[in-house]
């Protein structure tokens, strides 16, 4: 079934506006997504009716927001089909995922163990693991991808070694929106004896997520990617893998019993949920997944696929038109250069009417080095953009160029 694109967008308040006299065109979902009137309705109930601190409450409010946090996580649990609703671990988002395992990680890594990630991702799964080597003194080793940005999967298998403890790889790029292998990676990396960690940001707000079909270990997406807040996000992780992990933070919440000699620790999930949460995020984020299940995951990669392809077509026709990024398995990403334009140029006389884009290294340093390139220009679609933006987008790109060179 396809999407009724005009309905959609009429759940989404923030797209009927106008940016600098003209109609908005919101080409950054990779950046973060806009949000539906059920989402933006849902944080003003639970502000409204039953704000409270969650858990050991003994009043009305403080059982509310319990049951509407915690069925919440059994929500998600099942959208990406955990084993149970204690593998699902609310954090800030993605980054504070990744840091939360790597710091763990880092207690378990000796001198001479090894953690492999990829040319594609995020610095957000970069620095945290080099602060894991650092302080355990492991050594970080990088797979190489190919000029359309793909990973080599080849020099993947070569670097898998009895030394590899962690793996730890996007599932889709967020500077090219390639697609990984990711079960192929997971299974590869397993067959060693390595844990592996998916970085799963961008891909979450495209793609069903299985975590048991994928059988990672680890696996985290941000709410503010698909449709709901910002800051909260969720980190999946087996049970047996999470109780063998040293928690990340110490404080209320997180402990079982506390002395001045000696600390306990809860139970999973709370065993890494220190100190009060984000209890609004983490109630609306099921909100947003809920909506992203009516409107169909099917649905969604259908109607951006044809986004994909009919902007890809467009920008083709343009001289001068350079993509980066070229992969056979991609998402609804499109990261690009014209010669003689600077990619900020081209992005702000864009937003002057009424475009957004997002241009630079997109907090991937090290893969735009292995392009050689300082960064790209990037247009990023979600299910509620149009073939008709995709034609404005195109046609005041060509006299943007035109007037730049």
């Amino acid at each position: 079934m396809a999407i009724d694109v005009a309905t959609v967008r009429n759940n989404f308040p923030i797209l009927h506006q106008a940016v600098n006299g003209k109609p908005l065109i919101y080409f950054d979902n990779a950046a973060t997504s806009q949000k539906p009137t059920v989402v933006i309705d849902a944080i003003s109930d639970y502000y409204k009716r039953y704000n409270s601190n969650i858990h050991r409450g003994a009043h009305h409010l403080a059982n509310v927001a319990t049951e509407a946090y915690e069925q919440s996580r059994d929500f998600i649990a099942t959208y990406i089909n955990a084993a149970t609703s204690a593998e699902i671990n609310f954090v800030r988002g993605t980054t504070e995922a990744v840091n939360l395992v790597a710091a763990g990680m880092a207690k378990e890594l000796k001198p001479g163990d090894e953690i492999l990630i990829s040319t594609l991702e995020h610095h957000s799964n970069i620095v945290p693991w080099q602060m894991a080597c650092e302080a355990s003194g492991a050594t970080l080793k990088v797979i190489p991808i190919n000029d359309a940005g793909e990973l080599l999967m080849e020099e993947y298998e070569k670097l898998l070694t009895e030394y590899v403890k962690v793996v730890s790889c996007t599932y889709v790029s967020n500077a090219l929106g390639t697609i990984n292998p990711i079960k192929e990676i997971v299974a590869k990396a397993h067959a060693i004896g390595a844990k592996v960690f998916v970085d799963a940001a961008q891909a979450a707000p495209h793609k069903k997520i299985d975590v048991q079909d994928i059988d990672c270990d680890w696996l985290a997406f941000s709410g503010h990617k698909v449709f709901g807040p910002t800051g909260i996000g969720i980190l999946y992780g087996k049970t047996e893998v999470m109780n063998a992990l040293a928690p990340y933070m110490g404080g209320g919440e997180m402990i079982d019993t506390v002395t001045f000699e000696k600390t306990t620790y809860n139970r999973l999930p709370y065993k890494f949920e220190a100190g009060t949460p984000h209890i609004e995020g983490g109630i609306v984020l099921a909100e947003a997944l809920k909506y992203m299940q009516n409107v169909g995951l099917d649905n969604i990669q259908q109607q951006e696929n044809l986004l994909l392809a009919h902007g890809t077509k467009l920008l083709s026709a343009i001289d001068g038109m350079r993509f980066i990024g070229t992969a056979k398995n991609k998402c609804s990403v499109i990261s690009f250069l014209v010669d003689g334009c600077h990619p900020f140029d081209i992005g702000t006389m864009l937003d002057a009417n009424g475009i957004a884009i997002r241009t630079g290294h997109h907090c991937c340093q090290p893969l735009m080095q292995r392009l050689n390139i300082d960064g790209t220009c990037r247009a990023s679609f979600a299910f509620y953009n149009t073939t008709e933006e995709i034609d404005v987008f195109v046609d005041t790109l060509k006299k943007v160029v035109a007037r730049l060179r």
